[in-house]
């Protein structure tokens, strides 16, 4: 009965729009004050022990990176050098969208930062060039999908925090996947830009100016590669490589682009210290609801429930996907990870199914939900750039975000896909 009552409130606080964290760690509290009260008193030592943890030092470090990237001047020659990059290719700004996505994904581990970031650039030049509002917002909304899923990935550092894995691990297996939909995403804005007629209009090849933006946008494009190699190869842990990839952030910007300020870090930091500080009430107090369910033994129970019907894992893998992409429709990124997975996880141990693929599978789905509405972090954060409804702008995204979806699947099916690249390397 009163795991019926902390379900209650916890989707009644939520319905009334009292903030997640709260609305988590006031139905646990009820609970524990009618089944448990001796056990209130642990409370403030659960949240803290939630946050308390050395993986969660990276979080906001990573965030403060692509902050810092946003006002250094990075993200704008990111910007130059794909378009370069993709120059010979069909659907021009389209293009550079993904391609600029993939990489700046490689940096900051947020999709909502590269909707921000790439968006108020992009966007505007794309309507400039003739693509219709709405296209250039889907397409840059649908990209940003990336951001969470190529490490470094925000979200899979928390996932890793609470299943045990190995960052490293983590992040090379969900690097196959990005590149997936990138690839793919590619192609599709290939498509359809032939088909619609979005194309750039024909400029001179300017040597020079081609050598002095490969020079300019080379180190911004050796951060994501320093940072996945070093945490993948052992060199230092994620929470170092984030050390890093700040003070790396600081000098590009003060020492080699010069367009970093002492205002642009104030900046960044109050952003940064906002966005994490929401992030850590969250886990502290899920920590609390986790405990609980532990303790009633929901995952062993659900576990024996899943197991005795017999699915094979790939089944199972697929009804967890369309779980995934339900809940990330109503539910945020790290909350939706922080309840699921003590729950699910054990159930795909017993399937068979590794923590990599299961790490993959939920990053994937649970991006997909950043830009479905009503939550949709990454389309409230488009809608703040273009003035547009959110629903216009998930119709421009919805062709992009079929690639998102075909991906899901595909690493459902076939386990190799996250598994087959840690292996190689001896995870």
């Amino acid at each position: 009965m009163a795991m019926i009552i902390l379900l209650i409130i916890l989707i009644v606080f939520c319905a009334l729009g009292v903030p997640l964290a709260f609305s988590i760690g006031a139905s646990s509290a009820t609970y524990l004050a009618l089944e448990q009260p001796q056990f209130l008193q642990m409370l403030p030592q659960r949240v803290w022990g939630g946050i308390e943890n050395q993986l969660m030092i990276a979080m906001p470090l990573f965030m403060l990176a692509g902050e810092l990237m946003n006002t250094g001047g990075i993200t704008k020659r990111i910007i130059d050098f794909c378009l370069y990059l993709v120059r010979p290719i069909k659907g021009g700004l389209g293009e550079v969208n993904v391609v600029a996505s993939m990489i700046f994904g490689g940096i900051s581990g947020s999709s909502v930062a590269d909707t921000s970031a790439l968006g108020s650039i992009l966007i505007p030049a794309m309507e400039d060039l003739g693509y219709p509002k709405k296209v250039s917002a889907g397409i840059t909304v649908a990209s940003s999908t990336m951001g969470m899923i190529i490490p470094p990935s925000v979200p899979m550092i928390v996932f890793a925090m609470i299943s045990g894995a190995s960052v490293g691990a983590l992040f090379i297996a969900s690097a196959v996947p990005g590149i997936m939909i990138g690839l793919s995403q590619l192609v599709l804005v290939y498509i359809i830009s032939r088909k619609k007629g979005y194309h750039p209009k024909p400029v001179p090849f300017d040597r020079k100016h081609f050598i002095k933006t490969m020079l300019n946008g080379l180190p911004a494009i050796l951060m994501p590669v320093f940072i996945i190699l070093s945490v993948s190869f052992g060199v230092c842990t994620a929470s170092e490589s984030a050390g890093v990839a700040v003070l790396y952030a600081l000098l590009i910007g003060f020492l080699f682009y010069r367009e970093l300020t002492w205002k642009g870090i104030v900046e960044a930091l109050k952003k940064t210290l906002i966005s994490s500080a929401s992030v850590m009430l969250i886990i502290g107090f899920t920590m609390i609801f986790t405990w609980i369910l532990t303790m009633q033994k929901v995952p062993h129970v659900l576990g024996e429930f899943f197991i005795g019907l017999n699915m094979s894992p790939a089944i199972l893998a697929l009804m967890f996907s369309g779980l995934i992409l339900i809940l990330g429709t109503f539910i945020d990124v790290s909350p939706c990870i922080l309840m699921l997975t003590p729950i699910m996880l054990p159930v795909m141990r017993a399937a068979g199914i590794s923590d990599f693929q299961f790490g993959a599978m939920m990053i994937t789905g649970l991006a997909i939900g950043l830009v479905t509405p009503p939550v949709g972090m990454c389309l409230n954060a488009c809608t703040k750039i273009n003035r547009m409804p959110i629903m216009e702008i998930f119709k421009g995204a919805a062709p992009y975000i079929v690639c998102n979806v075909l991906v899901l699947i595909s690493i459902s099916i076939f386990p190799v896909l996250t598994t087959w690249l840690p292996g190689i390397l001896g995870y």
